[in-house]
């Protein structure tokens, strides 16, 4: 039998991902981009050990490492004093416990990383997917330009105003979380004076929270602030900031998260919507992928981490059962869809864990973290293993035995 022809609407993180996987399994997909040129946000991402161990699987250590930095630590302090709340160890302790590191990366050299694995020959740039028309066993897929492209299967990895999603499942309404959030990256120069170190720090304040890593190497300093808002519209990673504004929403905090506010120059900000769990992530000879399938907010830092896992099981039901794609997808959502809907809701709880304003509320947690840090630190260091220790490929790779073993008896 020929192989299948695969098309995937979106070149961002999840779609190069997926693409990466396909190729490694036998596929020869083909990413097609809506961007006329390739200019991944510039911002920094967390590679959980989940995340990174996919990466590994699929060939992309040596750059990934290269481009990387290893936080030591995550370390949560006290918005006015610095007086740390809590701290759990990364760094060591996650290659010794999960097998895999922690690394912090700018989007850009992530980008790169699986650009460069997969090659440049499968991406198509200035092509938006406008929608699609099943038809003929298959997939017609539509673009902007008024041109088409035929596919066994189509892969909607084209982010949370998905136009696949919308084609398969109709418009929805995003649910706004009622904050929005600032994000900034600056020469690590800069801010030299402070003495800051590797580790992935959050600074909780009434209402909100500052947290800041190093990327690049080391080289530059990533900031992301969360901060209340009742109404803002716009769901855009690229809406422009400014500096003042930035810092207007910290007065009165550390003498440390007031200069790394001054420090900065482009600013910008975007509002913090999700989308509940959909009831199905496919349709007929389609599916969807990261944050087109399970938008979350970003309090776990699992977005691109979820969309990479994603993209290796998905590829794993696909080498097992090509010639059966719809059987294929319904594995994928059945082993896929239970985890990312925990982490959707997860991720809303942590957005209120974060963001107490009552003094007696954030008196409570404060307090009851500090005495879990000093009298039982494993509870805080081992609270993420569901999330961190899991290997999506080996679960990939379990279900195919499990079915296996079905179909034999």
């Amino acid at each position: 039998m020929s192989c299948p022809r695969i098309l995937i609407a979106g070149g961002g993180i999840g779609g190069l991902a997926a693409a990466l996987a396909l190729r490694r399994a036998g596929f020869e997909p083909r990413v097609f981009e809506q961007a006329a040129r390739l200019q991944p946000v510039g911002a920094g991402i967390q590679m959980s050990p989940n995340a990174t161990r996919a990466l590994l699987q699929l060939g992309c250590g040596e750059h990934l490492r290269a481009a990387a930095v290893a936080p030591e630590s995550l370390e949560v302090r006290s918005w006015n004093t610095g007086r740390r709340i809590f701290s759990t160890p990364l760094g060591e302790r996650c290659l010794q416990e999960y097998g895999a590191p922690y690394y912090h990366v700018h989007r850009a050299d992530l980008h790169a990383v699986l650009l460069k694995a997969l090659g440049q020959e499968p991406l198509h740039l200035s092509a938006r997917c406008t929608g699609f028309v099943e038809e003929d066993g298959g997939v017609r897929v539509d673009f902007a330009d008024g041109s088409s492209q035929w596919a066994d299967l189509l892969i909607g990895a084209d982010g949370i105003h998905s136009a696949v999603r919308t084609a398969a499942f109709g418009p929805e309404r995003p649910r706004f979380s009622g904050y929005a959030a600032f994000r900034a990256v600056l020469p690590a120069e800069r801010i030299q004076g402070l003495r800051l170190q590797r580790n992935l720090t959050s600074w909780w304040g009434p209402g909100r929270h500052f947290m800041h890593y190093f990327i690049s190497g080391g080289r530059q300093l990533n900031c992301v602030a969360v901060v209340p808002a009742k109404t803002w519209p716009l769901e855009s990673w690229s809406a422009q900031g400014t500096s003042s504004e930035f810092l207007s929403e910290f007065q009165g905090w550390h003498p440390a998260v007031l200069e790394m506010i001054r420090a900065t120059e482009q600013v910008f900000k975007w509002a913090l919507y999700d989308r509940e769990p959909l009831p199905r992530w496919s349709r007929g000879h389609v599916t969807l992928l990261g944050d087109a399938a399970h938008p979350m907010l970003p309090f776990q830092a699992q977005g691109g981490a979820q969309a990479i896992e994603d993209a290796v099981v998905l590829a794993g039901c696909l080498s097992r059962s090509a010639g059966r794609p719809r059987e294929a997808l319904e594995e994928y959502e059945r082993l896929r869809k239970p985890r990312t809907s925990r982490i959707q809701g997860v991720s809303r709880g942590s957005a209120e864990l974060f963001h107490l304003a009552r003094p007696v509320q954030v008196l409570r947690r404060n307090t009851q973290l500090r005495l879990t840090h000093r009298f039982r630190p494993g509870r805080l260091a081992h609270r993420m293993d569901w999330l961190y220790a899991h290997d999506a490929l080996a679960e990939a790779s379990a279900a195919a035995r499990e079915e296996s073993t079905h179909e034999r008896h």
